[in-house]
């Protein structure tokens, strides 16, 4: 077997030649060019880029809310990149667990009851996503906040709950958008510890963001310019535009 697709077989999450073209006022707009990347299970990566460079293009693909002009998207052995709607929804609630800057959640329900809303759409019954939303909390260290609204936490408890919320499910990747973006340092810092045990723990995670500070502390970070992948390699390197990392580029993991 060759490198190639021994990777290819180990990946969680496999993007080849990957482009996706928008048209703004009778103008092409190509956002992806070519994109080729790995990420095995267990990895954590971010996906760092200053605006216009296609990160959010890539996140909306790697989330499945958008569909690749052209190239293959495999996330966990299947074949997103030509899936409709329907089928990218279920994808969505299975296999992804979605983190946002904004935290996204229902202010009128309690934090337990934000935590059980992938499993309502899934079809838990009551008794068993009640105690799967608890045990997603306690690992996130909130169960003591659990009863609380949304404007009773901290935006670092808030951002606690939206983890635990993506965490419930089981899903194959948690993919953040800024997710220390809402929030001040001391507690980012926080949310970077968390992501770290998470990490440790076999948790798979893809970080978008436009932080150096943030990438550099994930063990990979991929940079994106004008639509393409100019660095993968160590975070730290990456991120700060040292080492080897910004000179060699891979199109795999």
């Amino acid at each position: 077997m060759s490198e190639a697709s021994g990777t290819r077989q180990s990946a969680l999450i496999q993007v080849e030649q990957l482009t996706r073209v928008f048209f703004v006022g009778g103008e092409e707009v190509r956002a992806l060019r070519g994109i080729s990347f790995g990420v095995t299970r267990g990895e954590w990566v971010a996906i760092i880029g200053q605006s216009g460079s296609g990160k959010s293009t890539l996140m909306n693909v790697l989330g499945c809310l958008d569909t690749p002009t052209s190239g293959r998207y495999l996330l966990n052995g299947k074949d997103v990149s030509r899936m409709d709607d329907d089928d990218l929804a279920v994808i969505r609630n299975v296999e992804i667990g979605f983190i946002f800057q904004t935290f996204q959640l229902l202010p009128r329900e309690t934090a337990l009851a934000n935590v059980e809303l992938p499993l309502v759409y899934r079809g838990v019954p009551a008794r068993e996503r009640r105690e799967r939303a608890k045990a997603a909390l306690d690992k996130v260290q909130l169960t003591h906040r659990m009863h609380h609204r949304p404007n009773e936490l901290s935006g670092g408890q808030r951002q606690r709950v939206a983890i635990a919320r993506a965490l419930v499910s089981e899903p194959s990747m948690l993919l953040a958008d800024e997710p220390t973006g809402n929030l001040d340092s001391a507690t980012g810092e926080e949310i970077v510890r968390l992501f770290e045990q998470l990490h440790k723990a076999g948790h798979t995670l893809v970080l978008v963001t436009h932080e150096p500070k943030l990438a550099a502390r994930c063990p990979r970070a991929i940079r994106l310019s004008d639509g393409e992948v100019v660095a993968d390699g160590p975070g730290r390197e990456v991120a700060l535009g040292t080492g080897a990392g910004v000179a060699a580029v891979t199109g795999g993991a």
